[in-house]
């Protein structure tokens, strides 16, 4: 081999060694965050997800840059989902793939996700009725404005001018979707009505303290641009209701839809306790929180068991037990525990935490160390009285001191409302959502 093959060589060598040395840098991080993940039981999907095609995967690992949930890692020179259940569907690492060979699906092919049956224009098999966000499957803030967007745009070129107090539309629901829907309407200059079941803003509110709900820009119509990288759940509220006030936009809160039904006419009938209003289109984004699952036992209904946790700074002083073993029952009972005063404690029915995100896992085992919080493990609230709360423990049963007890153990989805509205509820195992 002559000389000049070897200096090429040692160049194209030296070249490329710090390349290879990255990758499997790279991939020993991945390695270690997957394991991470797996103990933590957040291996296995919960809803959307990235699933990779490994035969059309070139190695870029743009998509890994890109993720700010860390959901996409990099093992063998290609990506793959090292954290999917952490997944909430921004779509970046799907849009910045060069060969497509990432895709956002929902459910898996043994775990099927309950959705209704949508097309492209977000409409169900109800005609004039759409479903948008969360309940649709889109539950990122700012997807789910764009759905808004999108949906408002596939309405108003349907709309036929009817005379009387037939509205054009009905949003049902101001999280961010419904929000996005009122204020495309508001735009287009269509007679609309917004009605919220509790205030601006929606679950978001329900959000505990500090949450990072937005991290991306977002372009509100009528408002503006907003630049924000990050926005955390107290801000986002507050840009809701400045948005509100600014654009003045009509949103009638306090106003639980309990029925639509289609009139013979064609236009549909939105029934809720002050008022029924008749409309062409009516756009659902209610999420998918619904009603607060219940643990079914005796006094869970009195004035100090809370389904939700806005403001944690409220509660100082009080033996407090917070029922639940995922993200939103550990970060309540964290911020709980930093109160001045409060005896915390978190009762589970298994024997560790599961499918909880790493850093509220660390941030939570720091706490018990400290001794700031009790988990209470493998543990089942038998009845709930005034001061106190009778629980079953592998000790046997305990009677604990409780002025506060907050059950966050998640919703029942709002599939029976939906049913009685007549939309058709599909299962998805493993599908793209569009």
């Amino acid at each position: 081999m002559s000389a000049t093959w070897l200096l090429g060589l040692a160049l194209f060598a030296g070249m490329a060694l710090p390349f290879v040395l990255r990758a499997r840098r790279r991939e020993r991080a991945s390695e270690a965050a997957h394991e991470v993940a797996r103990t933590a039981g957040l291996h296995l999907p919960l809803s959307l997800h990235p699933v990779v095609d490994a035969e059309r995967c070139i190695g870029t690992s743009a998509c890994v840059s890109v993720c700010p949930e860390h959901v996409i890692g990099f093992r063998n020179g290609q990506a793959f989902a090292l954290a999917p259940a952490c997944c909430i569907g921004h779509g970046l690492c799907e849009r910045v793939c060069p060969v497509g060979a990432i895709q956002l699906v929902i459910g898996t092919a043994t775990r099927g996700v309950e959705l209704p049956r949508l097309t492209a224009g977000f409409e169900t098999n109800v005609p004039g009725l759409h479903v948008i966000g969360e309940l649709g499957g889109m539950g990122l803030i700012r997807n789910a404005f764009e759905q808004g967007r999108q949906c408002i745009e596939q309405v108003a070129p349907r709309l036929a001018r009817r005379p009387g107090d037939l509205l054009d539309l009905v949003v049902v629901g101001a999280g961010p979707a419904g929000l996005a829907a009122s204020l495309h309407a508001q735009r287009r200059g269509l007679r609309f009505a917004t009605l919220e079941r509790e205030d601006i803003g929606g679950t978001v509110r329900h959000y505990p303290r500090r949450k990072l709900v937005l991290s991306d820009t977002l372009e509100i119509p009528g408002y503006g641009k907003i630049p924000a990288k990050e926005i955390r759940k107290e801000e986002l509220v507050d840009l809701w209701e400045d948005v509100v006030a600014r654009t003045g936009l009509a949103i009638t809160t306090g106003q639980e839809v309990t029925s639509i039904r289609r009139e013979p006419d064609g236009t549909l009938c939105v029934t809720s306790p002050a008022a029924s209003l008749h409309a062409q289109h009516v756009v659902l984004a209610i999420g998918r929180r619904g009603v607060p699952r219940k643990l079914g036992v005796p006094g869970e209904a009195a004035a100090h068991v809370a389904y939700g946790l806005a403001e944690p700074e409220a509660f100082t002083d009080e033996p407090i037990l917070v029922v639940g073993g995922g993200d939103a029952a550990v970060e309540a009972a964290l911020a709980l525990a930093a109160q001045p005063g409060n005896l915390v404690r978190l009762s589970y029915r298994g024997a560790q935490l599961a499918r909880v995100k790493p850093a509220n896992r660390a941030r939570f085992e720091a706490a018990v160390r400290a001794g700031q919080l009790e988990p209470l493990w493998e543990s089942h609230v038998r009845a709930i009285g005034a001061d106190h709360v009778r629980i079953e423990t592998a000790a046997g049963e305990q009677r604990l001191p409780a002025t506060r007890v907050f059950i966050l153990i998640g919703g029942e989805l709002p599939t029976a409302f939906l049913r009685a509205c007549g939309v058709e509820i599909e299962t998805k195992f493993g599908t793209p959502l569009r």
